[in-house]
């Protein structure tokens, strides 16, 4: 990443300037040992994705940025749940259910939830989003910068960051902190979609802006941060959709 892009990620992320970071999916009963998508799960673990959430977690605690969980489940009697895809259908069949309170649907090792972390529980469809209270938490917290990770490339992470640009967000993908399966799908995914409408980067880059000094100049009165408005940005940059791409994984 050059230096001027590297600037403008810091802007976006900057931990007083309405940044949220969102993982997807990061759940025992799907990034765990006792998956019910064990070929996914592996992919997580083998590809350091799962690790390099916990990383991203961990620094967002540390840079008191806002940490939104988002988790699927379902209720045992299935009431609500989908029932129109093939997905949909065969996780109704695995062998281990997102059951609403069970071990599954706890955010699995080794991210660490703090106690100022929000959980956000679906019931339906695919994504993180549409027809959850994430929009509504996320206006409220000022967000303008969304930082997207967890599982999958293949579903839940591409339908989060669609339904956030749609929403007016900045969205900030590190690209080695999501995955999907097979494990080739997941840079392709990031190369010819996700690129196209979100910001690709590192999860060492995102803690590198978090660790940063504070550039000269940047506090007002009383020793306030200057930064950009509460609230969000509608339309993108000069870069392109919704930022457009800083880097390519």
């Amino acid at each position: 990443m050059g230096e001027s892009a590297r600037e403008r990620l810091g802007e976006w992320i900057r931990p007083d300037g309405g940044v949220v970071l969102l993982t997807v999916e990061c759940q025992r009963g799907v990034v765990g040992p006792e998956s019910a998508l064990p070929e996914l799960a592996t992919a997580a673990r083998s590809s350091g994705a799962l690790r390099n959430v916990a990383r991203l977690v961990a620094a967002a605690h540390e840079a008191d940025v806002q940490v939104i969980h988002a988790v699927a489940e379902r209720r045992p009697d299935g009431r609500g749940a989908n029932t129109n895809a093939r997905l949909f259908r065969a996780a109704a069949r695995l062998p281990v259910q997102q059951h609403s309170g069970s071990t599954a649907v706890r955010i699995a090792e080794p991210i660490e939830v703090a106690d100022e972390d929000i959980v956000v529980r679906r019931l339906h469809g695919l994504s993180p989003l549409a027809g959850t209270d994430v929009d509504a938490l996320l206006r409220n917290l000022g967000c303008r910068t969304l930082i997207v990770t967890g599982v999958s490339a293949n579903v839940a992470v591409p339908n989060a960051v669609f339904d956030a640009v749609n929403l007016g967000y900045t969205v900030v993908v590190p690209g080695d902190a999501i995955a999907g399966v097979p494990a080739d799908y997941t840079p392709a995914m990031i190369r010819n979609t996700l690129a196209l409408v979100a910001t690709i980067t590192t999860t060492d880059e995102v803690l590198g802006c978090w660790k940063a000094p504070r550039r000269a100049g940047r506090e007002g009165p009383a020793g306030r941060a200057v930064g950009r408005p509460a609230g969000r940005s509608f339309g993108g940059s000069a870069d392109g959709p919704a930022g457009g791409a800083v880097s390519r994984s």
